[in-house]
């Protein structure tokens, strides 16, 4: 049986040969948040079918390929469509994407999600800079014998976002002019949304959104040595201050809305950030 580090490698080797591209920055785009692939330049991609070793998508509203060009002379991966735990992939498998990004080359890591507004002040539609997180999922990349190959056994989490990055994304939406909000994200398992309860507790804690997704790859990527930047799109407000119920048709919608305004702020991150 190939041991982790092989299996990635194994990965790498595959995109390596299948691409010339050789980005330094990659993203990880969020249930119906694709539309900065619109701005790419020279677009080439590989589905994850075709890579070794790799999960694959089955959640509506993700892609469920790579995607590599340039976005103003900007070299970027683009990973349309994530792993979630609640697929019943394990979380080395859910982060694997992560590592092979590394081996990869990749050094920055932008990761969006759509998820659940908690912060009353927020509204549906609303982008929401990642400042910290809190993580309720029952697992964690890292677990298992460490490979140091990899990263340090007890990797560090005081700045899972990258205060350099946030600064920047800060004045890209400044002179962009877009509105943004700024908070904690809080990482529940799935594939349920939370009940009354449940949200009335991260509030108390001072989670401002929830969802179910980006906390393994930010741990996972922050172990790897990557910085991170993080994006969510509230599609909805949580139980309890939604007055409707859930859906993810709903989530899809709204994600969809705000994609042209993320795109936009994510096109001028990588023009302050090159």
């Amino acid at each position: 049986m190939k041991d982790y580090y092989d299996s990635v490698m194994e990965s790498v080797l595959a995109i390596n040969n299948k691409t010339t591209h050789r980005p330094k920055i990659a993203m990880i785009l969020g249930s119906g948040l694709g539309g900065i692939v619109d701005a790419m330049e020279g677009l080439e991609e590989i589905s994850y079918s075709e890579i070794p070793n790799f999960p694959v998508s089955t959640v509506e509203g993700h892609k469920g390929c790579l995607a590599f060009g340039k976005v103003n002379g900007v070299e970027v991966l683009l990973m349309m469509g994530r792993f979630h735990f609640y697929e019943g992939y394990s979380m080395k498998e859910v982060a694997y994407p992560v590592f092979v990004m590394k081996k990869f080359g990749i050094e920055t890591l932008i990761v969006t999600n759509a998820c659940g507004g908690i912060n009353k002040t927020f509204e549906p539609g609303d982008l929401m800079l990642l400042n910290d997180y809190i993580n309720f999922m029952p697992s964690n990349p890292m677990i298992g014998v460490n490979d140091e190959r990899f990263g340090p056994r007890f990797p560090d989490m005081s700045e899972p976002y990258s205060l350099e990055l946030l600064e920047i994304a800060k004045k890209a939406a400044a002179d962009l002019g877009i509105p943004y909000q700024e908070g904690v994200y809080a990482s529940f398992m799935g594939p349920c949304f939370e009940t009354v309860a449940e949200i009335r507790m991260l509030h108390t804690m001072g989670a401002d959104a929830v969802g179910m997704s980006t906390v393994p790859e930010t741990m996972a990527a922050n172990y790897l040595g990557m910085k991170v930047l993080g994006i969510g799109c509230i599609t909805n407000m949580a139980t309890g201050i939604q007055k409707m119920k859930h859906s993810h048709e709903r989530v899809l919608a709204i994600a969809n809305q705000a994609s042209e305004q993320l795109s936009r702020w994510l096109v001028g991150f990588l023009e302050k950030l090159s």
